[in-house]
């Protein structure tokens, strides 16, 4: 366990929203472990139960059962929370202060020595790209200036294990990337990074290991490579000289353009594809193999899910 730095295991919440209600299942025996140093991304659609898992872990919220440790140390401790650094999905931040007021804020309610807060939040604005703005109010700052400084409050207690619910939801292309960067320059630096998120490309180029959770289960988990096929498990094929609908090979999909056809088959059906098509005297003008995909797996998954 020495190597584990969040594990969750068995985690049950269920929501009770009112009298003459129906009980609300969010998390039905959800289990991972975060290893040392990796960046791991908590993966599903929204109502999944992402948020609800990093409420718990944080304890804004407390499970029905189950058992959450954070670096060794249960996650109830004060040895746990001095490790955790946390970025919420909506930060709240105070409008009429400036980046830099906040972040002195933040320091003093983490016990941040006042003889090192000054050093301490200069580099953090620097490290969120923020050295130029930390002395505008944050009521004058974009969407995605607010997530920097956010990520910015989570970093000031130097923590072993970063949290962070969908850091790049809301942000236009250019503050993602600013926000991926950042968490790269901290995996870098040795920090353990847990994230969730419903963006499928922020987690496949991010994330060392991944969980797709749907309905309030891990339905599977592990690198991108292990969860998408290696395999193609379908081609897609286009040629000329032949009609789709003339054709008996079962087919995925099809579209007739001008002058050639394209078509799409399982690995199963691609030879009795090939075969008619030179039965008929076909010209082949392309074929192409096409893997699964990590959203192919979430949906998947997905489809499998209680409705």
């Amino acid at each position: 366990m020495a190597d584990v730095k969040l594990s969750v295991q068995d985690l049950r919440k269920t929501f009770h929203p009112g009298l003459f209600e129906k009980p609300i299942e969010v998390l039905k025996g959800l289990s991972f472990d975060v290893r040392r140093g990796e960046i791991f991304g908590f993966l599903g659609p929204n109502g999944a139960g992402k948020t609800t898992t990093i409420k718990a872990i944080t304890e804004l919220i407390f499970p029905d059962s189950g058992t959450i440790s954070v670096c060794g140390f249960p996650q109830t401790s004060l040895e746990a929370k001095r490790r955790i650094g946390f970025m919420t999905e909506s930060p709240y931040v105070y409008r009429h202060l400036t980046g830099r007021e906040f972040l002195r804020f933040c320091a003093e309610l983490l016990g941040v020595e006042r003889s090192e807060q000054e050093d301490r939040i200069s580099h953090i604005l620097d490290d969120v790209g923020m050295k130029g703005s930390g002395d505008r109010k944050m009521g004058t700052y974009s969407k995605g200036m607010l997530q920097r400084v956010a990520l910015g409050q989570a970093l000031l207690g130097d923590p072993e294990l970063l949290i962070l619910d969908e850091p790049m939801s809301g942000l236009d292309p250019i503050g993602r990337r600013d926000v991926r960067d950042i968490i790269l320059r901290q995996a870098a630096a040795g920090v353990t990074i847990f994230f969730s998120s419903h963006i499928i490309p922020d987690v496949e180029t991010l994330c060392d290991r991944v969980a797709i959770v749907v309905d309030g289960r891990v339905r599977a988990i592990g690198t991108v490579g292990d969860l998408v096929s290696r395999e193609a498990d379908r081609y897609e094929v286009t040629f000329a000289g032949a009609m789709p609908e003339d054709l008996s090979t079962r087919l995925l999909a099809h579209h007739v353009g001008s002058g050639e056809a394209w078509v799409r088959v399982s690995a199963g059906d691609r030879e009795a594809l090939m075969g008619e098509l030179a039965d008929r005297g076909a010209r082949i003008v392309s074929m192409n193999p096409v893997r699964a995909t990590l959203e192919d797996v979430l949906m998947t998954h997905g489809e499998g899910a209680d409705q």
